[in-house]
């Protein structure tokens, strides 16, 4: 096991490496934050002495081994807009943003995993075809357009919830969070509900998936010869089975709740992490831009170390072969 571990965490540390220099070239070809930052009345001399405040003015290899040594003492360089650390102020707005993810993907799990079993054991019922048929419709539905419809629907019509915002918030181990309290809840419920629109359909499918094929096999059989209620065959025995493939795609999706919530986040006024990048990408803020990409990296990485740790615990015959090769 710790050999797999260590194999997982230096392949992690590799793709980190790739992926900062790609996202540090890409970020840097794409426009000039110098036009950005100086009037148009600016004389050469305040141009030039902008470009080396900003520290554009070495080579763009120079800037990049600035950038990585920087980040390995967790210095992901000063905002050009806010002059500030970008971590600093990404940081500030994360919580925000991981309530927001997590909420959503409780309610993919909640909603979704029951839906997908009762789908796959009863696939002919009108309650089943009807699950399938909703499915499709969280697929095929805009992100966006669904949030507009819940705050027109919910907040305008019926005013039961709030359209905006993220509420009141305590503070829980040094971090804001909204969710305890009942305000909060309130403004969180429809966000969520709408970030999590899509992954509750992806999750339905594949519990309906794994549910028919498991639903089959010898030892399932086995289990009812032998008298077991059903509910703990389903519970027991086929969960855990149809639990590989879910928690692989759910522990991946997840990094993509947090990664693209920016529609989401922008429809409801969701002060997360959203909002920021849509402001540095505007205004051509690279610092802020290349930290946020990295943050998003990060968090992915760590997200499918995670879930290869948990897919060798439930099947052992992943770790068995990682060792053997």
């Amino acid at each position: 096991m710790t050999v797999f571990i260590i194999r997982r965490i230096m392949q992690s540390l590799a793709v980190v490496m790739v992926m900062s220099f790609i996202v540090f070239g890409g970020v840097n070809i794409v426009g000039d934050p110098v036009e950005m930052m100086v009037s148009d009345e600016a004389t050469q001399e305040e141009r030039e002495k902008v470009i080396r405040s900003m520290g554009l003015d070495k080579p763009w290899y120079v800037q990049y081994g600035r950038f990585v040594a920087g980040a390995l003492e967790g210095n992901l360089g000063k905002s050009f807009v806010y002059g500030e650390p970008a971590l600093e102020i990404i940081i500030h707005r994360i919580p925000a943003t991981f309530e927001l993810a997590l909420a959503a993907l409780l309610l993919a799990i909640v909603i979704g995993i029951p839906l997908g079993v009762y789908a796959g054991l009863k696939p002919d019922t009108v309650a089943s075809k009807s699950i399938m048929a909703g499915s499709i419709l969280g697929f095929s539905l805009p992100t966006f357009w669904v949030g507009l419809m819940f705050i027109m629907v919910f907040a305008v019509i019926l005013g039961w919830l709030p359209s905006t915002g993220r509420g009141d918030t305590v503070p829980l181990l040094g971090i804001d969070v909204s969710f305890l309290t009942l305000d909060g809840l309130a403004h969180l419920f429809l966000p969520a509900l709408n970030l999590a629109l899509f992954k509750i359909s992806l999750v339905i499918r594949l519990a309906r998936a794994g549910t028919r094929e498991v639903v089959h096999q010898d030892y399932i059989k086995f289990a009812r010869a032998k008298g077991l209620r059903n509910s703990r065959i389903v519970l027991v025995h086929l969960m855990k089975n149809i639990m590989i493939p879910v928690v692989t795609v759910l522990g991946l999706e997840f990094g993509g709740l947090i990664a693209f919530s920016v529609v989401t986040e922008t429809v409801f006024a969701w002060p997360g992490m959203g909002k920021l990048i849509i402001d540095s990408i505007q205004s051509l803020d690279r610092p802020v831009i290349v930290a946020y990409l990295m943050i998003i990296v990060l968090i992915f990485v760590l997200i499918n170390l995670v879930v290869d740790v948990l897919y060798s615990i439930l099947d052992p015959r992943v770790r068995l072969s990682e060792m053997k090769s």
